[in-house]
């Protein structure tokens, strides 16, 4: 079973979130079975979600066992990365574990380095901003998602959905 851990950052857009947790749960094999594990991680037990505090179950270690984590929209994407954070994406990254983010979930990304010199997207809304911060990404906004093999990218919410169904797709088909 694939195991996908779903990165709950602070200010963490909800609908971001819970939109990997949603497809990926429902995800199912030709034979009924679950086709996927999700685990919710975060640096805290509880986590900012504007409206409701979040409560984590995984903290970032969880992030090692994955095979694809995804780091989903924060509400203030120039909000700094802490060192813990950003030391566990990258070791996930160096172990081969698919990263993906959603949304404004790419600024923190790309604070890791591991988008430097790849293109990337974000919303549309935010791309001048992420293009300015991080000179070293080729900032696509015209594209719902980039997919550059481990690292992928998503701009809104609503195609973060469809690079979702397209990772499933990679991993299983399209049956």
């Amino acid at each position: 079973m694939h195991t996908v851990a779903v990165l709950a950052l602070s200010e963490v857009i909800p609908f971001d979130l819970s939109t990997p947790v949603e497809v990926f749960t429902h995800a199912r094999l030709p034979d009924g079975r679950p086709g996927y594990q999700i685990r919710v991680c975060a640096e805290t037990p509880e986590v900012d979600a504007g409206a409701f505090v979040l409560h984590a179950p995984w903290g970032l270690e969880g992030l090692g066992h994955a095979d694809t984590v995804i780091v989903p929209g924060i509400a203030n994407p120039a909000a700094p990365l802490a060192p813990a954070v950003r030391m566990a994406l990258r070791r996930a990254a160096a172990t081969g574990t698919r990263i993906a983010s959603i949304c404004t979930g790419t600024f923190p990304l790309a604070a890791t380095g591991l988008l430097a010199g790849l293109r990337a997207t974000t919303h549309w809304a935010a791309a001048g901003q992420l293009a300015a911060a991080y000179p070293d990404i080729d900032v696509d906004p015209r594209v719902l998602y980039v997919d550059n093999g481990q690292i992928l990218t998503s701009a809104g919410a609503a195609a973060g959905l469809d690079m979702c169904l397209h990772m499933i797709r990679r991993d299983y088909g399209s049956a």
